[in-house]
């Protein structure tokens, strides 16, 4: 990331992250959360454990838990006109994980739910015990949903959910890089 293009994301975290701040956490729901993503999240999360920057960066540099992105990827635009070129919005990311997008909406479709098992599965080895630390940005329910999903119904024994995202990653002047979305993406959410 540029210079200024990382002066721009520490900025906006900084803005983010002190209006957040302001807000209480809201309870924890029994059942995924289907709307409002943007907006604060609980302190908890079932089945995972909550990390800061500090405890995610920690994990990162021990290099055994697997770093997943589930920040949602804007679609195409349908009626965009013939001849329109479209540019996919690069994503700046922890270094060295895996760009899931659109797995941690409230409903997701069972073509997105297989790819997102999958691909966790063939992440992790197939192991249940291997650790994942599961984020977005700061106050992103989709990471919430995702890390819920991850635990209570994937049997991941050790999720980690770090809710302040790459927000907080930046905040903490931590490395970031583009990524790319894990091949095998499916169209429906």
């Amino acid at each position: 990331m540029t210079a200024p293009g990382r002066a721009a994301a520490i900025c906006c975290a900084l803005i983010w992250a002190t209006a957040a701040a302001a807000q209480p956490s809201p309870a924890e729901p029994q059942t995924y959360r289907m709307n409002d993503y943007r907006s604060p999240v609980p302190a908890t999360v079932a089945g995972g454990v909550v990390v800061d920057a500090l405890e995610a960066h920690a994990l990162w540099e021990e290099g055994r838990t697997l770093f997943v992105d589930v920040l949602p990827r804007p679609p195409k635009p349908a009626n965009l006109p013939a001849g329109t070129i479209w540019r996919e919005k690069t994503r700046e990311s922890i270094p060295g994980a895996i760009w899931l997008p659109n797995v941690g909406y409230g409903a997701i479709a069972g073509v997105t739910e297989t790819w997102f098992r999958e691909s966790l599965a063939e992440a992790t080895g197939g192991d249940p015990a291997h650790p994942i630390l599961i984020f977005c940005l700061a106050d992103c329910w989709m990471s919430w949903n995702a890390a819920k999903r991850a635990a209570t119904e994937f049997g991941y024994e050790k999720v980690y959910w770090f809710p302040g995202g790459t927000d907080d990653w930046a905040l903490e002047l931590l490395p970031l890089e583009s990524v790319t979305a894990q091949p095998g993406e499916p169209v429906a959410r």
